[in-house]
């Protein structure tokens, strides 16, 4: 009886996984081999990719600011909470 069922178990899963494989299949990205993605991106001067560089610089820079300096008041709050008591 516990072999029975484990076989019905076992067939309804593939059951259910083949049903998800198909609602995947017909989704935008595909899983095709034979498409390719291809964007239509404008063509950029390189004084735009300079420009584009400096401005992911500085914003990059300005994260990791924020990430030091909240992490700097965290740790700063709590050493002041463990020697304060």
């Amino acid at each position: 009886m516990a072999i029975q069922a484990m076989n019905i178990a076992i067939k309804n899963n593939n059951l259910m996984r083949r049903t998800k494989r198909v609602k995947f299949k017909k989704t935008l990205g595909g899983y095709g081999k034979n498409r390719k993605t291809e964007y239509d991106l404008p063509k950029a001067t390189s004084k735009q990719l300079r420009d584009i560089r400096h401005k992911l610089k500085k914003e990059h820079q300005l994260l990791w600011i924020k990430i030091i300096g909240f992490s700097t008041i965290i740790i700063l709050g709590l050493v002041w909470l463990l020697f304060s008591s």
